[in-house]
């Protein structure tokens, strides 16, 4: 079932989200449900929280930029097979080069900007088998994982920005929470009544 994505403005998108037990209601359903929310609005990487649940969960699929030429070969074909399940995840280390992307997030439509971030993490997780799993991811995989991350954090991209490009998207931001824009999926404002 594809489910609204929540819009920037509403709070579940500031809260730290809670871990969750293996026993979660529904928690299969709630995992199929977010690949086809995220399919349909075509993005590589989707939160619980993005979907009105505070709860540490977020899926990745970097396959879109498998074709990106910027990209090396070895990179390309590792990303190819880069889907995941991530539940209760806590990055324990940061390293490497500062990399600066340009990002935009699916609750935040219309929006793209650059973003530095370091290249390398280490991260402990659940897969959806509620294996706990030990990894280390580098690039563009580190990069949509520290994305996702950061919304179980309560953190937005937008948040990374300096002060003068905070403010310069201020009045968008605003109308992004108002509804005032157009998406291509269905989303949930939180300063309007209905879905659009």
């Amino acid at each position: 079932m594809i489910l609204p994505i929540v819009a920037y403005g509403d709070p579940v998108l500031k809260k730290k989200a809670a871990p969750i037990e293996k026993t979660h209601p529904n928690l299969k359903k709630l995992i199929s449900d977010m690949w086809e929310t995220m399919y349909a609005a075509q993005g590589v990487g989707l939160a619980a929280p993005q979907i009105g649940e505070s709860i540490r969960l977020f899926i990745v699929d970097g396959s879109p930029f498998a074709n990106d030429n910027s990209i090396d070969n070895v990179e390309q074909r590792e990303l190819r097979k880069f889907k995941k399940v991530f539940i209760n995840p806590v990055i324990t280390a940061y390293s490497g080069p500062q990399e600066s992307f340009n990002e935009g997030c699916l609750s935040i439509p219309d929006v793209r900007e650059d973003v530095t971030r370091l290249s390398t993490i280490e991260i402990e997780y659940c897969n959806e088998k509620f294996e706990r799993v030990k990894s280390e991811f580098t690039g563009i995989s580190s990069r949509i994982i520290q994305h996702e991350y950061d919304h179980v954090e309560g953190i937005l991209f937008t948040d990374k920005l300096g002060p003068l490009k905070k403010k310069l998207l201020k009045t968008k931001l605003t109308q992004i929470s108002k509804g005032k824009i157009t998406a291509d999926y269905q989303m949930r404002f939180p300063n309007k009544n209905s879905l659009r």
